[in-house]
């Protein structure tokens, strides 16, 4: 007997429809009917539940007994006997014998309604948003009762169910979520806010021990969708959750269309979880020439990351069989997930450079993203997988070299310490504007770069360190070429950098006259101090009281060592101030002076603090001997926040000196060849 029998074996108006098992959704809808044409207050006791009477003792409602019935009493408890009656009559042998346990009309159709949320796998479709609510529960879509047109009871029962589950689920509250399920048992599938999503989805967003309970409860949740098409596995990977993804994967991928696989795949990469991006694109090598909503590829979006060289992967445990990279780099599965994605797009269209062409050029080029945001491992592997990748150039005609100048990316830039004599052909490429490798060195750096260091002084000084070392790499002949608006590097180095040298110029003023001031007050204080001995002098001899004492020793070569070093850092502040900031000033000269002036304010400032404690010993030292103990120990502290709060000008000063020698290096390779 096919499904559609199921509804037709009785068509007499005083009996119900007979369920024979089959198709449910369509026998509960002729129930529905049949119970509301006979009596509406019977199909309402099925549908909520039965009222059952009570009485008041004692302040507290208890259940009334059956000789305690009055007549309204007994028409409620005739719905329910009715309402039972009815889907006794109406169920098969083997459904009613399922439900026959169950005390009440309500929990005998939710039972039922079991069916409903747990359909054939091996029927699985997946339909459009256009497709009606009622066609979901058969299409593993979640249950929209409560979302429904509402009526008064409906809202009601929305608002007293869905909402707090909701609530619950964001809080973690999730014994009281299980309450509520336990109450009402349709929860567990069915749409519980716009967007369609489950309770499983809320739960997906991180707590696996409530999927698992959920789980128990029906094992195919992990396949029901929600508004957008999306099983819980794409929402936990849009947000990110590393093990919910890996957790649901195995329970999701056999309901998965095509298009399902794309859109984890693509959520995967984007979120960080690229190890099991990795573990797809290898189980299906058809992701690996996907592309997303901007027709991008995974390559695409990947070029475009900045993961820093020395960073790790997180996610090992996963890694069963990795695939070699780059041995000068750390281990980082992404760079795995690049090397994987690009053999074998490579390994496809390797004779056919139209396609190749395609997947490397649009709709972006490749090697381009990867060069501006300075992704040394992605052009790392890349390259070493396709070397002519070097020759490539963009719309402007610039190279991958071209673009690290540009853009300041030592790590790329230093590729040409490792091509040989390529580099003699490549750096002399002009741009469309006739700019050489020199003139792109000679504009003005992005200012994401530029905030690498605080102060515009210091931004100048690599600015020129840039500038120079490109030089280094020119033919002589090119370092006089003009562009075609007729200007030298030099000239444009100038002309983009003047607005800089003069904040430059005003930043480095500011800096030498704060310092100076603070110099000065010191010189005077402990000059001062040189000429007051603490303890007093012998009013006969003219000798100080306490010279014998080693107190008075490490206060005499501290208060001299803080005037020396103040008068020093106030000459070199002064040759700061007085100084004619030239382009080139910069460079070496400007830098230096303020470096070694702090270094001697600095040590003004510690010498000071020092005598300033000593004299405490020689004055105090044979009364209360905690005073000068706990005044040394208060007196580092205008130390200790010396240095807090220069530290960031501190770190300045040793990044530039650690960019200076990174600069000079030839850095890491990045064409490799691994060893057999």
């Amino acid at each position: 007997m096919d499904s559609t029998m199921s509804i037709v074996k009785s068509r007499s108006i005083s009996k119900p429809p007979y369920f024979d098992g089959k198709n449910c959704t369509e026998w509960k809808k002729s129930m529905m009917i049949f119970m509301k044409s006979n009596d509406f207050n019977v199909w309402l006791v099925t549908k909520n539940g039965q009222k059952i009477p009570k009485k008041v003792i004692n302040g507290e409602e208890i259940e009334k007994s059956e000789d305690e019935l009055d007549d309204k009493d007994m028409k409620m408890m005739e719905q329910e006997a009715k309402a039972k009656h009815i889907l006794c009559c109406a169920l098969n042998p083997d459904d009613l014998l399922r439900v026959s346990s169950f005390h009440t009309a309500k929990e005998m159709w939710d039972e039922l309604d079991k069916e409903v949320s747990t359909p054939n796998v091996d029927s699985i479709t997946v339909v459009s948003q256009e497709e009606t609510p009622a066609l979901a529960t058969e299409l593993n879509y979640p249950n929209f009762e409560f979302l429904e047109e509402p009526s008064n009871d409906l809202e009601k029962k929305f608002l007293k169910l869905c909402i707090p589950i909701h609530k619950f689920a964001l809080e973690g509250n999730w014994p009281a979520a299980k309450r509520l399920i336990d109450k009402e048992n349709k929860l567990k599938n069915a749409a519980i806010t716009n967007g369609w999503p489950t309770l499983l989805h809320t739960a997906a967003a991180g707590n696996i021990e409530i999927v698992n309970l959920l789980l128990e409860r029906n094992e195919l949740l992990p396949i029901i969708r929600g508004v957008n098409g999306n099983t819980p596995i794409q929402y936990a990977a849009l947000q990110g959750r590393y093990k919910m993804t890996w957790h649901l994967y195995d329970k999701t991928i056999r309901c998965f269309q095509e298009k399902d696989w794309n859109l984890l795949f693509f959520a995967c990469i984007y979120t960080g979880i690229y190890d099991l991006a990795l573990k797809m694109v290898r189980d299906r090598n058809a992701l690996a020439f996907a592309r997303d909503a901007n027709e991008e590829t995974a390559l695409h979006v990947l070029a475009q990351s900045q993961i820093p060289l020395d960073s790790c992967s997180h996610n090992q445990k996963h890694d069963e069989n990795p695939i070699m990279i780059n041995p000068d780099m750390k281990k980082h599965v992404v760079f795995q997930l690049v090397k994987f994605l690009w053999t074998t797009i490579v390994a496809r269209y390797y004779h056919s450079k139209l396609e190749l062409g395609k997947i490397r050029n649009e709709p972006s080029q490749l090697i381009f993203d990867a060069a501006k945001v300075g992704n040394f491992g992605f052009l790392s592997e890349l390259i070493s997988g396709y070397p002519s990748l070097i020759w490539d150039v963009d719309s402007k005609n610039r190279t991958i070299l071209h673009i690290a100048v540009l853009h300041r990316h030592a790590s790329i830039f230093n590729l040409v310490h490792k091509i040989g004599h390529i580099k003699g052909v490549i750096v002399t490429y002009e741009d469309e504007e006739g700019n050489t490798l020199l003139h792109l060195a000679a504009t003005l750096a992005p200012q994401s770069q530029l905030e690498l260091v605080s102060g515009a002084a210091f931004q100048m000084c690599l600015e020129l360190l840039w500038f120079e070392k490109v030089k280094e790499i020119m033919i002589p002949a090119q370092i006089k070429w003009r562009n075609s608006k007729d200007l030298t590097a030099q000239e444009l180095f100038s002309k983009e950098h003047e607005k800089l040298r003069k904040n430059g110029e005003q930043w480095m003023k500011k800096t030498a006259e704060s310092c100076m001031l603070i110099s000065t007050v010191i010189a005077t204080g402990v000059f001062a101090a040189a000429t007051s001995l603490p303890g007093g002098t012998n009013d006969d001899t003219g000798k100080p009281n306490y010279l014998s004492k080693t107190s008075f020793a490490v206060f005499a070569l501290s208060d001299a060592l803080a005037l020396i070093s103040s008068s020093t850092a106030i000459l070199i502040f002064l040759s700061i101030l007085v100084s004619r900031y030239r382009e080139y000033d910069f460079y070496k000269s400007l830098p230096l002076k303020l470096i070694f002036g702090l270094i001697a304010l600095f040590i003004s400032i510690t010498s000071m603090m020092v005598a300033f404690s000593s004299a405490f010993f020689i004055i105090y030292y044979h009364g209360s001997k905690w005073v000068p103990s706990s005044i040394a120990l208060l007196s580092f502290l205008p130390i200790l926040l010396y240095i807090g709060l220069q530290f960031s000008l501190f770190s300045d000063i040793i990044y530039s000196t650690y960019y200076w020698r990174m600069l000079s290096k030839p850095g890491k390779n990045m064409i490799y060849v691994l060893k057999e």
